[in-house]
């Protein structure tokens, strides 16, 4: 069964960090690209960051520039979300999602593989 399931969300102050994890089963992350998306309540869902499994290019979304990087346990299969100095902005719940293709390609039609998600709020 082709599965995502996201962990790692919580409450934190402005400034500190959180590492979300998105554990797959049912394929690799070697053959699909990985996304994380977050949908804050009255706002349009945002494409955080995503790598494609081709080459492991990034992209960043404006967000996640200097603050979010994104990694990989192969063993475990799964992928994190390393999210620093964050910002009441960054409030939302959190997705992983995949298009299953190798590139970061078709957002956001082609990402319907997705988790249920975890909340992450941060308060100033």
């Amino acid at each position: 069964q082709v599965q995502l399931v996201e962990s790692g969300g919580g409450l934190v102050q402005a400034g500190e960090s959180l590492r979300l994890s998105c554990a797959a089963s049912g394929f690799s992350w070697d053959d699909y690209a990985i996304a994380w998306l977050r949908q804050a309540p009255g706002k349009e869902r945002d494409l955080v960051i995503c790598r494609s499994s081709s080459d492991g290019s990034t992209f960043y979304g404006d967000s996640a520039k200097g603050r979010f990087t994104i990694s990989r346990d192969n063993v475990e299969n799964t992928m994190y979300l390393q999210m620093r100095d964050l910002k009441p902005e960054d409030t939302g719940v959190y997705y992983c999602v995949t298009n299953r293709h190798f590139y970061c390609s078709g957002w956001p039609d082609d990402f319907t593989l997705r988790g249920r998600g975890t909340q992450v709020t941060v308060s100033s």
